[in-house]
């Protein structure tokens, strides 16, 4: 991309906390990377781009594929051995992209395992970390990125090299590079193990300042009508924050982090609960790189306050139901009783109310759109809420106004049930019920052999896990099977001329390896949230054992979604996804109420997983029905509902009916309706934390014996 076709990162309107990240990064690429989490349009994959443009140009030996500095080649390069002082070039910073769905030999680098075993030669064809070696690598949606391919990314930026094995042939090269990777919360969660390997995290938020947004239109419109000249008037205040970043560098390693200044760091991280010591080191590079570019040599209580801010947030995630953050008030109390603790270091933090003077001195406000300052944005901003663009929660009053069929709706008592007071209808909506306690799940799986998405619950045909057989290959080789590839040319080597201790192998000889591993699955809840359903402990348990399954989703990388009937139609209120924060929002706004539209539900279902078929037709789907099987409204409702259900026993859709009627009478609908399914009922006596879960993993069993019958 040239520069005139790049929007200058001056130009960038608010967003304090993601400049200073990556310019933080840009003056010390030891820190670790950023994260930068978000909702869409909030300038990320701008920013990221823009920031090439600030780091200083790079020298290479010529003619290496690897970008080996001159000064200090790198002595496994594959292009070497290069001579000390060679002659080299230099080239402007590189920003690779890493797509979503590129594959491991295009991370990592391919090597060509014919030539390899035919010839004996090493052909290795690099990847895109050798070609961001020395400069940045950018992964958009990087929680989208298969597991595997994360697991190499921060693996290399850990150790700044990379290597690849094959069947015994091994490659390795320096990767050192500025690792950025952008997300959308709402779109699913990163591990956190995989969290806490980015150095740093930043919360970005579109402004809700009127004057700012206008801003952020103008510039964007006049960059595109003309993007040279935008570039152009830019041109100086880039200039200058270049400069500003290759001046930090060059005194970053006179800056000297004393001993108060590590204690407060240890004392901050101690207090939070942070796992493990990378949050420590993190923060000391991070503070370290704050006082360089304010153009200090020694670390100050606001450098140590920043770091925190940049660097703690997300690793203090227990669990996926945390939102990330940090208690700014809390930051402020362990950092004056540290200074308490040692009265001869740097004074404390200003006192709460008085805002800490930004890294740069009080005149210079750091990476602004001048080529100003960074620092946390105005409270205006939205960024850094923590919200990460989900919607807000909603209370459901128990006053609120009855659903339109009130007049006709049946009461909320089933048959059989007493209860001292007046039934209230079931038209009522009633106030939202908490879900109960998450739980440990047990390992569910889908039954038969899948070839989803990488995952970790039902047996699939995938590019890793124990090898099973080998087949010819299609297309080029990835996964070589070493004895079945000696089997193919053993009986070819008289009549091929063989003189030698060498195998003669062509190409019709390779065989490649088919593997068993695990994939994802898609868990599909349809719920009854009619009046008949309101019971607290029912509704409770419900979304207690939908959000511990959606927990157990987000670990084994599946797609859990919830659909819910009542009054005189369904909806889907959660839609597939493995955003657990979404999730844990929208179960816990779920209202009770109404008749009884069980037909309406399972149609909605069918309809989603007909479209979530057209998107992944690979990814296998389970459906677990909460309900008492009652269907109530509209003509022929019962009918109807056997019609819907046959549907999806027609697609073969691995299914299971919990059965919520209670009370010494009971009409055993739901048992029809499972029938109608083809799948397995129970009873809401199972309805317990360990058995809902228990009785999904018994559907494979269910399935397997309907297969033999």
């Amino acid at each position: 991309m040239s520069t005139s076709s790049r929007y200058p990162f001056t130009a960038i309107v608010g967003q304090d906390d993601l400049r200073l990240a990556l310019l933080l990064n840009a003056v010390s690429p030891a820190v670790g990377g950023v994260l930068v989490r978000g909702e869409k349009g909030t300038a990320k994959s701008t920013a990221v781009r823009a920031l090439a443009a600030l780091l200083p140009p790079v020298r290479t030996v010529e003619g290496c594929r690897f970008s080996c500095d001159p000064a200090a080649p790198d002595p496994g390069c594959p292009d070497g051995p290069h001579p000390a002082d060679g002659p080299g070039g230099e080239r402007a910073a590189r920003m690779v992209e890493l797509p979503v769905g590129a594959s491991e030999d295009r991370l990592v680098g391919a090597l060509d395992i014919e030539r390899a075993l035919a010839e004996g030669v090493k052909a290795f064809e690099p990847g895109l970390l050798a070609d961001a070696h020395r400069g940045i690598l950018y992964v958009d949606e990087v929680n989208l990125l298969h597991d595997h391919l994360i697991d190499l990314l921060l693996d290399a930026a850990a150790m700044g090299a990379s290597y690849v094995e094959r069947e015994g042939v091994s490659v390795r090269h320096a990767a050192r590079f500025l690792l950025v990777g952008t997300m959308n919360p709402e779109e699913g969660e990163l591990r956190p193990q995989l969290l806490d390997r980015f150095g740093l995290t930043v919360e970005v938020a579109a402004s809700r300042e009127p004057d700012q947004r206008v801003e952020v239109v103008r510039r964007r419109l006049a960059f595109e009508d003309d993007p040279a000249a935008f570039a152009g008037r830019w041109s100086g205040e880039e200039a200058g924050l270049r400069e500003r970043v290759a001046a930090a560098r060059a005194l970053l390693p006179r800056v000297r982090l004393g001993d108060g200044a590590l204690r407060r760091i240890a004392a901050v991280c101690a207090a939070f609960e942070v796992d493990g010591m990378r949050g420590d080191l993190v923060m000391a590079r991070t503070a370290t790189a704050l006082a360089a570019w304010a153009g200090r040599t020694e670390v100050a209580v606001e450098d140590v306050r920043q770091a925190a801010l940049l660097a703690l947030p997300h690793r203090r995630r227990r669990n996926p139901f945390d939102a990330p953050g940090l208690d700014e008030e809390k930051l402020d109390e362990v950092l004056r009783d540290a200074a308490d603790d040692d009265p001869e270091d740097e004074p404390p933090t200003p006192p709460e109310g008085q805002a800490p003077e930004e890294p740069g001195g009080g005149d210079d406000d750091g990476p602004g759109p001048d080529g100003g300052g960074g620092g946390r944005p105005d409270p205006g901003d939205g960024a850094g809420d923590g919200s990460g663009g989900l919607p807000p929660q909603r209370t459901e009053d128990s006053g609120a106004p009855a659903p339109e069929d009130a007049p006709e709706a049946l009461t909320g008592a089933e048959p059989g049930e007493s209860g001292g007071g007046t039934p209230r209808p079931a038209s009522a909506e009633q106030r939202a019920v908490a879900a109960g306690e998450p739980f440990r799940t047990k390992v569910l799986s889908v039954p038969g052999l899948g070839a989803g998405a990488a995952g970790r619950r039902s047996r699939a045909r995938t590019e890793h896990g124990r090898t099973t057989g080998a087949t010819r290959p299609e297309g080029s080789l990835t996964k070589l099977h070493l004895t079945a590839t000696v089997r193919a040319a053993a009986p070819h080597q008289r009549a091929r001329g063989r003189s030698g201790r060498g195998l003669v192998v062509r190409r019709d000889d390779l065989r490649q390896a088919t593997r068993e591993g695990r994939e994802g699955n898609l868990v599909l809840f349809v719920v009854d949230a009619s009046g008949s359903m309101a019971a607290r402990r029912r509704m409770g348990a419900v979304k207690g054992a939908v959000l511990s399954l959606l927990l157990d989703a987000y670990q084994r990388r599946d797609k859990v979604g919830l659909v819910t009937f009542r009054g005189r139609e369904a909806e889907v209120a959660l839609p597939p996804t493995s955003s657990v924060d979404a999730a844990a929002a929208r179960l816990q706004a779920l209202p009770t109420g109404g008749r009884t539209p069980l037909a309406a539900g399972l149609l909605k279902a069918h309809d989603v997983l007909r479209v979530e078929r057209l998107r992944d037709a690979t990814r296998r789907p389970l459906l677990v029905v909460v309900t008492d099987g009652r269907a109530t409204g509209g003509p022929e409702p019962v009918a109807l509902a056997g019609r819907a259900a046959r549907l999806h026993a027609a697609e073969a859709t691995a299914s299971v009916v919990v059965d919520c009627e209670t009370g010494p009478v009971r009409l055993g609908l739901a048992g029809e309706l499972a029938r109608e399914l083809r799948g397995t009922a129970v009873t809401l006596d199972e309805l317990r934390a360990e058995a809902l879960t228990g009785l999904v993993k018994d559907v494979t069993d269910h399935h397997r014996a309907r297969r033999a019958a």
